[in-house]
């Protein structure tokens, strides 16, 4: 009898297989072939699970995106009783994954990032994931404060933090300095919305 395969499982393999390969040289380390072999499946498990290379990225970024997604989901419910400014702090921390653990994935969705701006597919569901992101900071912005029209304010932050990322990859400003940065816009953000 043949061994029954977790198709969805399978794919999520795959996808960490990509993620590995990326974050070691690029997108443009990644090839099938590789990819098999790193997920240690064979070339026609991977080509079953995915008809072309778009499709395997398409699907690896947004394994990407649900792991940062159920991170925060994770962080703001592991506090409940939370102020909204303090959950919006500990949102914003791990989207502009900063910390050590996340360097890795860092490199990765900055990698997805690049290849988005040439990639229609890449690009909407990197629309997609940053504009659920920013419904849940102009929520936390919204719950905070009486003040209308949150939606710029979650953009602005939306975008430190993705920037912060890139900043602290590349040497710029250390972990610590790029939270600071970030710490500083929530203080003015806070500020403006309370004067």
């Amino acid at each position: 009898m043949p061994k029954q395969v977790d198709h969805e499982s399978r794919r999520r393999q795959i996808a960490e297989a990509v993620c590995q390969l990326a974050d070691e040289s690029g997108l443009e380390g990644v090839t099938l072939r590789d990819v098999a072999a790193r997920a240690q499946v064979s070339m026609g498990a991977v080509q079953r699970c995915f008809r072309t290379k778009e499709e395997m990225l398409v699907f690896a970024l947004g394994h990407i995106g649900e792991r940062v997604t159920a991170r925060v989901s994770a962080r703001l419910a592991a506090s409940p009783a939370q102020s909204a400014r303090t959950a919006l702090g500990h949102a914003t921390t791990e989207v502009s994954l900063l910390q050590e653990e996340h360097r890795a994935e860092a490199r990765v969705w900055l990698a997805f990032v690049a290849q988005a701006a040439v990639s229609p597919p890449l690009a909407g569901i990197l629309r997609t994931n940053y504009a659920d992101l920013q419904t849940v900071f102009a929520g936390l912005i919204a719950e905070a404060s009486d003040t209308p029209g949150p939606d710029r304010a979650a953009r602005t932050l939306l975008a430190l933090a993705d920037g912060l990322t890139t900043h602290v990859l590349i040497g710029h400003l250390s972990p610590a300095e790029a939270l600071d940065v970030l710490d500083g816009q929530l203080n003015s953000l806070w500020d403006e919305r309370t004067s």
